[in-house]
């Protein structure tokens, strides 16, 4: 039986062929042709992958919150380990997001490239950052989801969930229902997703016959600065939290977790990495079942420190090439608004980049850049990955020892 292509080696073979298209067709064909071929095909591919992304943005948050705040299960174990794991999560995708500004602003891996903002792009007026807080709290949540208000649709969600959670037993058959339509919409971003090599090669072809290869540029300094913060987070926030929070050699934990990480890599999914997770937190790390079957589930809804550097470089670089500035208070916003779409983002490969639509629609960003990040982000997807699923292991262990539940000898064995 012949064995089909995985969906990323298609990708990159799209992605790849649209560059070396884009280039031929840039040099080669006429203006007047090149424009033809954008305006009745590569447009239209390239819009018909966008707007499906853009389809399932407000459904998926919304479920996929739910889903996770009703996944606490008993509240009272928020008063310990359920407080400690979501600390510890909120924290350090605080954390990441914000180095990702900084270098970020330190590379600007978008400058000089200056696409020209869509004749339809409004700039966002900049909000008081104190109204910011206050306005997260929805007065009409229908309104909200009609409009895509995101900040509000993600603290409402929050509170449905852990509002089923509290009600118990007469809620589950609504969970029920919300859990299965949380899973149609992972299986439409599926569906999405088997268009994205299409998608893929429409957009970066675009890019490169009306940029040339003066886009390339650009786009290896995003990726490499991508690189370097997931690097960064990895090795030395990690490395430091294992080190001064959990008390234990970090070493002995990267040995024992590379099985892992390669997993994710291959997989692009934090669901797909859960059960090996678990196993190894379990028979090598010496974490008890009680606390990791908590907080590695949980994790892998909420936690996405990958997926918010991604969002934290892709919104500065994409502001950069279309020559919007950013002030203080919207890079503030992009870490608020990326830590709380982390906690939404499923588990699942390319829903980060949906993700990332919200981030830049909250600070008021065309959309239209993501075509451009979207032609090197099935790389970048299967780095990030591995950060989300890491910090979710480091969690568990720093909250199992803080427990005096680590058995320290078989960690350290």
């Amino acid at each position: 039986m012949k064995k089909k292509m995985p969906l990323a080696n298609k990708v990159f073979i799209a992605l790849i062929t649209g560059i070396v298209f884009g280039l031929i067709a840039h040099g080669i064909f006429s203006a007047q042709f090149n424009d033809l071929l954008v305006k009745w095909i590569l447009n239209p591919v390239g819009n018909v992958f966008l707007r499906g992304i853009k389809m399932i943005v407000v459904p998926l948050v919304l479920c996929s919150l739910i889903c996770g705040a009703a996944s606490i299960g008993d509240i009272k174990k928020l008063s310990r380990v359920g407080g400690k794991i979501l600390s510890y999560y909120v924290v350090t995708t605080a954390l990441a997001v914000t180095i990702a500004l900084i270098f970020a602003n330190l590379f600007n891996p978008g400058a000089g490239l200056n696409i020209p903002l869509p004749t339809e792009y409004k700039a966002a007026e900049i909000p008081f950052i104190m109204d910011v807080f206050t306005n997260m709290i929805p007065t009409n949540p229908i309104e909200s989801l009609v409009k895509g208000d995101m900040l509000q649709i993600i603290i409402f969600a929050i509170l449905f969930g852990i509002s089923i959670t509290l009600i118990g037993e007469p809620a589950k058959p609504l969970l029920n229902v919300i859990s299965q339509a949380n899973e149609i919409m992972i299986k439409i971003i599926g569906i999405v997703m088997l268009v994205a090599p299409f998608g893929v090669f429409a957009l970066i072809s675009k890019v490169l016959i009306t940029q040339g290869l003066d886009v390339l540029l650009p786009l290896l300094k995003y990726t490499f600065t991508i690189l370097l913060v997931l690097l960064i987070q990895v090795l030395l926030v990690y490395g430091s939290a294992l080190k001064i929070l959990g008390k234990v050699n970090p070493i002995k934990f990267y040995k024992k977790f590379w099985t892992v990480m390669v997993v994710a890599f291959s997989t692009s999914s934090s669901n797909a990495t859960i059960p090996v997770n678990l196993d190894t937190c379990q028979k090598k790390l010496g974490v008890p079942e009680s606390i990791s079957s908590f907080t590695i589930p949980l994790g892998a809804t909420v936690n996405m420190d990958g997926t918010a550097i991604m969002q934290g470089v892709a919104a500065i670089f994409i502001a950069q090439v279309f020559g919007v500035d950013l002030n203080l208070t919207q890079q503030l916003l992009i870490i608020l608004t990326a830590t709380l779409a982390s906690i939404g983002t499923a588990g699942v490969p390319g829903a980060g980049i949906v993700m990332l639509a919200m981030v830049l629609q909250q600070i008021g960003i065309p959309l239209e850049g993501i075509a451009i990040v979207l032609s090197v982000d099935r790389i970048i997807d299967m780095c990030r990955t591995v950060v989300n699923i890491t910090g979710d292991a480091v969690g568990t262990v720093i909250v199992s020892n803080s427990e005096k539940e680590l058995d320290v000898e078989l960690y350290n064995s």
